[in-house]
């Protein structure tokens, strides 16, 4: 342990030498460090290396920034609270995502997104300081607008980054704002990858709980396609679950003149092809959903809807 100590030290010491060939090795050597021995990481953290890595994000050097991006990452699934209370570091980051089509490396800006989605995945109170980075929630909007020239497991990444940004309430707005509905809609229709469409629809879902959803999905027909996704066969299930969970989130937030407004789309034989096979959590939901459309407006287009719904709030019970 000593020796594994004091090995890291003299590495993250070299992180400051006026030689690049001695700062490229020693980034090097701590990324392979840190993600294959775990315990290593704590130590990297507590020698003051993430200054320095942190810094190097504005390298001009590609491989430099990959290193050091990788490394961050690697920390962040251990270390979580010195990276975030570390001055600069968010800020290095919106830097590498928001060059991610000009300067940086994209191997760098993958691992950027996927350590907002590390950091941010299972601690609750690091949402709202990301989410009040807006150059940060910019970029990975921005990253999926550009999905068409963007490496697909960056995009898959920044969806991530966005789910985990969007699952405190208060940034789903920010996140409509600065242009997420469109990019997502568009990425819904236009990629056609099962697990790409998966992962958007995921984020569509959380964006969905807010009062700014319901205008923005009109803009974008989102209720029209979030129906279609529901009906369609060719999806797979954990699409339909995320859609009946945007329409749900979507008549929850925007009440009565959204729930007309989906109920004249809607396929009742696709919301209830989730209760009766998706997962515990989506079937609860399409049931829900069903309720809160049929049952509780009253409003019924044809007798076949009211045997669908009868059947299920029984089965529910």
């Amino acid at each position: 342990m000593e020796s594994k100590h004091r090995t890291v030290l003299t590495l993250v010491t070299k992180l400051s030498s006026v030689s690049e060939r001695i700062r490229t090795e020693a980034l090097s050597e701590l990324h392979e460090m840190s993600k294959l021995d775990p315990e290593t990481r704590s130590m990297i953290s507590d020698s003051g290396a993430i200054p320095y890595l942190a810094e190097t994000l504005y390298s001009s050097s590609h491989a430099s920034q990959e290193n050091a991006a990788a490394t961050l990452l690697n920390l962040s699934i251990s270390v979580k609270e010195p990276l975030m209370s570390t001055r600069g570091v968010l800020d290095a980051i919106a830097h590498i995502l928001s060059h991610h089509n000009s300067t940086s490396s994209a191997a760098a800006v993958q691992s950027s997104a996927a350590t907002i989605h590390s950091l941010l995945a299972t601690t609750e109170e690091f949402r709202t300081v990301v989410g009040a980075k807006r150059e940060i929630v910019y970029a990975l909007v921005d990253i999926l607008r550009s999905h068409s020239s963007s490496p697909a497991r960056t995009i898959k990444d920044a969806l991530k980054a966005l789910f985990a940004i969007s699952l405190y309430p208060l940034n789903r707005a920010t996140v409509i704002h600065l242009g997420a509905v469109p990019a997502l809609f568009n990425l819904v229709v236009k990629d056609g990858r099962v697990g790409m469409v998966e992962d958007a629809t995921a984020v569509v879902a959380q964006v969905a709980g807010c009062e700014q959803s319901a205008e923005a999905f009109r803009k974008v027909s989102g209720i029209k396609i979030l129906a279609d996704l529901v009906a369609s066969g060719g999806g797979s299930m954990r699409t339909k679950e995320n859609a009946v969970s945007a329409l749900l989130n979507l008549v929850r937030c925007g009440g009565e003149s959204v729930g007309s407004d989906v109920r004249e789309v809607v396929v009742v034989d696709g919301i209830a092809d989730v209760a009766d096979n998706g997962s515990s959590k989506g079937k609860n939901k399409a049931l829900e959903l069903l309720k809160v459309l049929f049952h509780e407006s009253g409003g019924f287009s044809n007798s076949g809807e009211l045997s669908t719904l009868s059947h299920f709030h029984s089965f529910s019970h």
